[in-house]
């Protein structure tokens, strides 16, 4: 086989995994507008919104990430072990109080409903690609023919 035959075969068989690949890709995308649809996406939005009009949720998360930073630079630069400790009390303060706020609760929990309907989806398509194919011993549950 010559090396120009030997690149076209590579050529061929690129253009066919990128046709495939688009395939695949486009479901992917109507799977992400149809998910992106759904009411878990919807109720998380409007937790989220909740959440960024909030004035106390923010100015406490402000404050956190404030407090995040100086705990790195006594840490890292100023190698303060008290202040460290000290700090770290203020944050797990601030965050406990962050986590007592009713909404921050609700979004937390439309956060992991979103993320549990992404782990069935994938759960689904992992468990129905299995199915069609033995992934251990690399056949083809099905007789197939070749072209």
């Amino acid at each position: 086989m010559s090396e120009r035959s030997h690149l076209h075969d590579m050529k061929t068989v690129h253009v066919r995994e990128l046709y495939v690949r688009g395939d695949i890709m486009e479901k992917a995308q109507e799977l992400a507008d149809v998910i992106a649809a759904s009411e878990e996406v919807a109720v998380y939005r409007q937790a989220e919104q909740r959440i960024q009009e909030h004035e106390r949720v923010q100015s406490l998360i402000k404050l956190i990430k404030k407090k995040q930073k100086e705990l790195v630079a006594f840490q890292s630069t100023f190698k303060n072990e008290q202040m460290v400790q000290k700090i770290e009390k203020e944050i797990e303060a601030l965050q406990d109080e962050l986590d007592s706020i009713p909404i921050v609760g609700q979004f937390q929990q439309t956060q992991s409903d979103i993320n549990y309907l992404l782990q069935m989806v994938v759960s689904v398509i992992r468990d129905s690609v299995s199915d069609k194919i033995q992934v251990e011993s690399g056949n083809l549950s099905s007789p197939t023919s070749c072209d």
